[in-house]
């Protein structure tokens, strides 16, 4: 049966249901997260970003299990890629030094790895929708309801939540596989997300609603065995 394009997502089954949903990864890099990588060089604590998405690894490996679409966004800030308003931003920051170049450790995925089939789409600025495949690739899919997770939670991931919006996907942010480097920015991404954009939730929230069917359909042929 063809799933209605205009029922209404209410719950969070419907939002995380594999037959319209995907777990977007978005910057899972080296350079965000690695000892030695970008940002540890600019003195920030990358290892409890790491800890703040230690929980992803295992959500990836349950959304395969589940027949949930898994696509990695991978940031690529090549200087010719920088627009003049990037420029500029990285002077005033003081964050000029490059950063997941092509075909470097940096750019490279860290923790997680695409299987083969799975998507990557790469992006040149803070959303996963700005001059991307992303939005057709979803659409060719099927795919209604987004699944978010990554760094930077108030950064890149809200800027994916809030054009994922816009287009009309329905959002998750799965608050436990989002990072970034200063509490006060995380919750206010959940805060603002939960607010403006979709839901908030927690990866064993999401990984029991998929296993709720299952546990379901046990359940009924134990009781037409009976």
């Amino acid at each position: 049966m063809t799933a209605n394009p205009d029922e209404l997502l209410a719950t969070l089954e419907q939002k995380v249901d594999p037959a319209h949903a995907a777990l977007v990864v978005v910057d899972v890099q080296n350079d965000f997260l690695a000892d030695g990588g970008h940002y540890h060089r600019a003195g920030n604590d990358v290892a409890a970003v790491r800890a703040a998405i230690a929980a992803l690894p295992n959500l990836i490996e349950q959304a395969r299990q589940a027949g949930v679409l898994v696509v990695f966004v991978q940031a690529i800030y090549d200087p010719q890629y920088l627009s003049g308003p990037m420029r500029d931003r990285n002077r005033r920051r003081g964050v000029e030094a490059p950063r997941c170049i092509s075909g470097t450790w940096g750019a490279e995925f860290c923790g997680v790895q695409p299987r083969p089939g799975e998507p990557v789409v790469v992006k040149h600025r803070y959303s996963a929708f700005a001059g991307t495949t992303l939005d057709a690739l979803l659409k060719e899919r099927g795919i209604r309801s987004l699944l978010l997770v990554g760094v930077a939670t108030e950064v890149c991931v809200e800027s994916t939540a809030r054009d994922g919006y816009f287009l009309d996907y329905y959002i998750t942010m799965v608050a436990d596989c989002c990072g970034t480097g200063r509490r006060a920015d995380q919750e206010s991404a959940l805060y603002r997300c939960e607010r403006d954009f979709g839901i908030v939730a927690s990866a064993a929230e999401i990984v029991a609603a998929w296993q709720r069917p299952c546990a379901d359909a046990v359940a009924a042929a134990g009781r037409a065995d009976a």
